[in-house]
Parts: structure tokens; sequence; C-alpha cells
């Protein structure tokens, strides 16, 4: 979960009664768990042996379901970024009880304290998973990354990788990456810059409590490992929906800019941290000014991810570009299949198109259930990210009612103004009348139940 992590499991309850409220499953069913076990021991007979090329894996160092790993290569001035996805399809068939549990879920859903995955572990941290310890299946593709960080599809197919090192994000060095990555990485940013893209990830939120017994709540800047391995999975995804829409078919991922209402809110939450945003300056021209060490700065990009109007799945449908504001790009979802379920078909109706064969027909009928099945999951784990962050700041706060709060007003609604405090990263309501956006107002923490994760601010000058 990237919104909120906790080493120290300080919020051990509170996570409890998430976990019952939201029904996540505390594990798989017996016969799913079963048909993992069985589909491990499948051996891959479709796969070219590609063990001769250096792939490695960058992820957390913590992390064992690893989807994706990478090898590089020069081929004149433009790099070749082989990328290996977990051959999620070679496991999983049509209608057993692995994907059947599979669609009932959705995606993988992330607490600080543990996770529902989406596969039995079995698969998604052993067979599946692109681990150090042996030889796996994947499906590379091939993306041609030109000097101006344009991408293509060179090519797809079912191959035999063993990744040579498992990478981590807080540790990695830069003499450890494979050569070109930085190169690959950069060219991709610089094309972004071009578009216009407003991507933006917020560093992680960590709860920990201080020596007086209060809960604070710190940011943990992203590593520079990490914004280069989003850049790689970035290159793919593009290369992938461009290919799947110029053969008309395939799964994208759309989401419109944010509102007026929606703007309005982040000037006034931009205003509440002393920030400088002039109103002429669109919001992808302002994001870059941001830095994600500065906590003033983090807090605002978590208010813009919250701020959009959500992303969602859709078909291809005939004669229309399927748009993603923030990637200012047609953009598709492949590279996580251990992890989305949408992703597994993405990756087979790419690895057909690539080799002039029909797409298969259960992939076909799937990318039109897909969009509802995946939207409601995502708001699931949104709802369970969000009960998450609203246990956090009821923690944080709980000590200190009675206490006095600088705020501005942000959006006015039936339920009162919407305020984000000025010293801690908050968002809440109050009953305050008389206020317009953009007021600078007082409040005071009346209280603050975890239980509950509820927070009742009273308006006091």
């Amino acid at each position: 979960m990237k919104a909120l992590r906790d080493p120290d499991c300080l919020l051990a309850e509170g996570l409890v009664a998430i976990r019952e409220q939201f029904r996540v499953p505390p594990s798989h069913p017996p016969a799913v768990l079963a048909a993992a076990q069985a589909a491990a021991q499948r051996r891959p007979t479709a796969h070219i042996d590609r063990t001769e090329r250096h792939f490695v894996t960058l992820d957390p160092a913590s992390a064992t379901d690893l989807d994706q790993a990478f090898a590089i290569e020069a081929a004149g001035v433009d790099l070749l970024l082989h990328y290996a996805i977990a051959d999620v399809a070679w496991f999983v068939d049509d209608g057993d009880p692995l994907d059947t549990e599979a669609w009932a879920r959705g995606v993988t859903t992330y607490l600080p304290d543990g996770k529902a995955g989406l596969y039995p572990p079995v698969l998604a941290e052993g067979a599946a998973s692109l681990l150090p310890d042996g030889p796996r299946p994947a499906v590379i593709f091939t993306v041609r990354v030109a000097p101006d960080g344009s991408v293509t599809m060179d090519g797809t197919e079912r191959g035999i990788i063993r990744s040579r090192a498992k990478l981590a994000y807080e540790t990695v060095r830069d003499d450890q990456l494979p050569p070109g990555m930085i190169e690959i990485a950069e060219r991709i940013a610089a094309a972004e810059a071009r578009r216009g893209a407003a991507r933006i990830d917020p560093p992680e939120q960590e709860v920990e409590k201080d020596a007086t017994g209060r809960f604070e709540l710190r940011f943990r800047p992203l590593a520079p490992a990490e914004k280069r391995n989003a850049a790689l999975s970035l290159a793919c995804n593009l290369a992938v929906a461009d290919m799947l829409q110029a053969h008309g078919t395939g799964l994208f991922r759309v989401m419109a800019e944010p509102d007026e209402r929606a703007l309005g809110r982040l000037h006034q939450t931009a205003r509440a941290f002393g920030l400088i945003w002039p109103e002429a300056a669109p919001l992808a021209q302002f994001e870059k000014t941001l830095d994600q060490t500065d906590p003033r700065h983090a807090a605002f990009m978590l208010a813009v991810r919250r701020a959009g109007q959500g992303a969602d799945y859709v078909p291809y449908r005939a004669g229309i570009v399927p748009w993603h504001a923030a990637m200012a790009a047609t953009y598709a979802h492949a590279t996580a299949p251990l992890r989305r379920l949408a992703d597994r078909y993405v990756v087979q109706a790419a690895l057909a198109v690539a080799n002039g064969k029909p797409v298969p027909a259960p992939v076909e009928a799937a990318f039109l259930r897909l969009p509802a099945v995946m939207d409601k999951a995502e708001a699931r784990a949104g709802q369970v990210e969000r009960a998450v962050i609203d246990l956090a700041e009821t923690a944080i706060l709980a000590n200190r009612v009675g206490e006095y709060f600088e705020a501005v007003v942000t959006d006015l609604g039936e339920q009162g103004a919407r305020i984000q405090l000025c010293d801690v990263p908050v968002v809440a309501r109050t009953t305050a009348r008389g206020t317009a956006p953009g007021d600078r107002i007082r409040v005071r923490l009346e209280s603050a139940d975890p239980a509950k994760r509820t927070l009742a601010f009273e308006r006091v000058s």
C-alpha cells in the first residue's frame, strides 16, 4: 500500500476491525489452495530459452511476489528493454478454482500488517514469481526506446528466464543497475514532460510512536531506483496499449482531468501548506516544482491523488481513442498480473497480437466483463486504504484532544466545511458556518476516536 505502512503494528486492533468490516479474506479456500499446489508443478512447454539474458528484478526488499524482471541492450541509438512479466496464464486456466477466486477478488488487497493475495502464495510468491532461485516462465515484451523517449513494441514471446539478482529499492547502487536503465528512465521522463503528463507518485506515510507515546505520521520519499523502475513499467504499458489499440482489441486505463471544483480545492490546499501556486499555472506544471522530501509538498501530493476523478478500465471501442490524462497517452495495465486480474488478459492479448494470432475468445469476452469487476475490486481496495488512513489520522491525534489547529477551508458540502490542517497532513470536516473556500480558520479538536476512525473539530475563530 503506497499510502501507509505500519511496520511496528501500532494499529493492530484497528486493522483487525478494518479487515472484518470490508471482509478482507484471511486466506484462500481449500479448493483454491489445492489447485494452486497442482498448478505450481506445471513445467513450461511453450517457452523459448532466454536464460542467457541477464535479467534482474527491482522491488522493495521484502517483496516476494515479483511480477517483473528486465534486461537491457543497445540497438544503435535506441535501447531495447526486455521486460519479462510473470506468465500467470500458464498456471491458471479459464474457469478453474484459481480463476474463479481471482475474479472474486480482482486485486491483491494491501494493509500495513499483511495482504490478501489475488493468488495463493505457492504461485504468487513461488512458482510464478520471478525470484532468482531458478528458471521461471514469463512473457517477454521487447520494447524499443528511442532517444526521444518514444516507445514501440519490437516483439513479444513466451520465454524461460533466470533472474540473476533480486535488487532492492532501499539498498541498490547505481553501479548494480543494468547498463542503460538510467538512460531509459531519463528518456521516458523527457517524453512525459513533452507530452504534458501529470503523473504523480507521493511518498509513503509511515506511522510511528514517539518517546511520549504519541503516534506520528512521517513521509518516506520514493527512492531514485523506485522512480526508474516505474519508468520501465510505464514504457512497457504504453507500448502494449499502442499495439492493442492499433489492432482493435484490448483493455485500457482511462482517466479524466480533475474538474474545476477539484482544482479549486487543490488551490486552497496549496494555500494551507503555504505553497505558492500561481493561478495561471496548470496543475501539471506546478507538480514539477514539488519536492517529495518536503512534508508540506508531500502532503499536497497526497491531496492531488485524492482529488482526481479516478481511473477506469474500458475495452477497445472502434473510433474512440482511450486517454489517460495523468499519462497524457493511451495506456494499459499489463505489468502486474500477480496482483491485478485484468493484467493477465492484457498480456494474453498482447502475446497473440504480436505474433499474428487472433486474440482468444475467452480473453475478448473478459475485456467486456473486466471493467465492472476491476472497478468494484479497486473501489473496495480504495475503501480499505482510506479506512487505514483514517485510522492512522485518528490514532495520531488521539492524545491531542483539546488542542488548537490552524486550518484552511478547501470546500463546502452538506456535511459542513472540509478543512485541511496546516501543520498536520489531515483532511477533516467541521460544522463551521459562514465560511468560504480559502478562509483560514482556527479549530479545536473535540474528539478523536480510533475505534470509529472519526475526528470532530469545532471552529473557535
